[in-house]
């Protein structure tokens, strides 16, 4: 289960709004599945159907969270036009299968959805967000 406080569900989907039509993203930080800090990354790719995180915003992540003596619990992205669910690529894309892969659908931008899953070798596990 993936853990997130309600306000950064907030900021999450505001970035996600603010960054359409393009695809937003960022790195989820804490411990055990417990979200404690969010990385709103820059999307280099500007694109609506995709996303690529600047390697230089995330090394300086990387660096910070060693320090806080945080993990990363989770990466986020938003689907500008589609469901909550990893499409193809996203699955072929993961890099971080202990992870929680998140995705925020935008496709009703006035009620976006977010949706937690794992991805392992091709096999796709939803999870269940607890908003606290």
């Amino acid at each position: 289960m993936l853990r997130l406080k309600e306000e950064f569900q907030k900021i999450i989907i505001k970035q996600c709004l603010e960054e359409f039509p393009n695809e937003a993203c960022g790195i989820l930080a804490g411990k055990d599945g417990r979200v404690e800090k969010v990385y709103l990354m820059t999307n280099i790719d500007k694109s609506p159907q995709s996303y690529i995180m600047d390697p230089k915003e995330q090394l300086k992540v990387q660096k910070e969270m060693r320090t806080l003596g945080l993990e990363m619990v989770g990466i986020y992205h938003s689907h500008t036009a589609s469901e909550a669910r990893p499409s193809a690529r996203d699955i072929d894309e993961v890099f971080y299968p202990d992870a929680f892969y998140v995705i925020v659908s935008l496709k009703d931008k006035f009620n976006p959805q977010i949706h937690a899953f794992k991805i392992n070798e091709g096999d796709v596990e939803e999870k269940e967000v607890c908003i606290e």
